[in-house]
């Protein structure tokens, strides 16, 4: 059995060792998970009453040990049901970085003929972007490279039609039946608009409204950069991957899109969301 060290009535062995690591790792995650959120709570709670039951059975507490049993026993179904938009989240999470979720891959394992992704022009979005932004016009644009997200796109009115400024203008005019909701663009094309988009759970600062918390909610559930436009303040922010960064240029928005679009990895310009900030900072100091 490889036992190390014996603590009371605990023999405490290299396997142990590696599955108590192993757990510790996968809590940490799934708390890194729902950190922010309220189930961070529950969880906690949960977790605290699952140790109490692991110490009072190897105690050999019987009486303690049933009671806590048959709750805990109930508990699993109870927990599924809590934490079935965390459970939701954690899956597409492990899809999303798993080997199959890149279509090419599949392509190749199925010998099937690889399919080239070109990148679009992306000048009239940048163009709508800072004409709404001039006018304090709000607007959420859902840019797509691997996948026409028809599960949203079937949420709001079906266009198909080649992106063009005009046209982004034209949805996200104030007066438009078009305006509410998001645009979703896949591969140069307007999918659709009007597009409900989920809605993150997670605490955010109060600087973000409505339209941020969509989009944090949209790149949580899915591979997608958002394009958000501050109704209040007229700022471009981006959303990937839960994470958003804002108050950016048009040439940082111009770099990260084409970045996204031609696969060149970004994860590490929005898990350093102060670094823009810095540039900012310099920037004005230079001025």
């Amino acid at each position: 059995m490889n036992l190390l060290f014996r603590i009371g009535f605990l023999d405490i062995s290299i396997v142990n060792i590696i599955d108590i690591t192993l757990v510790s790792v996968l809590l940490y995650q799934v708390y890194k998970l729902m950190r922010g959120s309220v189930a961070i709570k529950i969880f906690l709670g949960f977790l605290s009453l699952y140790l109490i039951y692991l110490v009072v059975n190897a105690a050999r507490m019987e009486l303690l040990s049933i009671i806590l049993g048959q709750f805990m026993g109930v508990g699993v179904i109870a927990a599924i049901i809590l934490f079935a938009p965390e459970i939701r989240k954690f899956l597409l999470i492990i899809g999303k970085s798993s080997i199959f979720s890149n279509e090419n891959v599949l392509q190749e394992l199925l010998f099937w003929r690889k399919r080239e992704t070109q990148a679009f022009n992306i000048t009239p979005i940048l163009e709508a972007a800072k004409s709404l932004a001039g006018t304090s016009t709000g607007a959420l644009m859902v840019i797509s490279r691997s996948s026409e997200l028809k599960f949203y796109a079937e949420s709001g009115d079906l266009i198909d039609a080649i992106v063009s400024k005009r046209l982004l203008i034209s949805i996200f005019n104030k007066y438009s039946p078009l305006h509410d909701g998001g645009v979703i663009i896949y591969n140069g094309r307007v999918k659709a608009a009007r597009c409900i988009l989920p809605v993150t759970e997670r605490e955010i600062p109060a600087q973000f409204g409505l339209r941020h918390r969509a989009a944090i909610g949209m790149s949580e559930a899915t591979d997608t950069l958002i394009v958000i436009v501050s109704e209040e303040t007229g700022q471009i922010s981006l959303a990937k991957n839960g994470s958003i960064i804002h108050n950016l240029s048009f040439q940082e928005v111009r770099e990260i899109l084409n970045d996204y679009l031609t696969g060149v990895n970004t994860d590490d310009k929005f898990d350093s969301i102060s670094s823009f900030e810095r540039k900012k900072i310099k920037r004005t100091k230079e001025a």
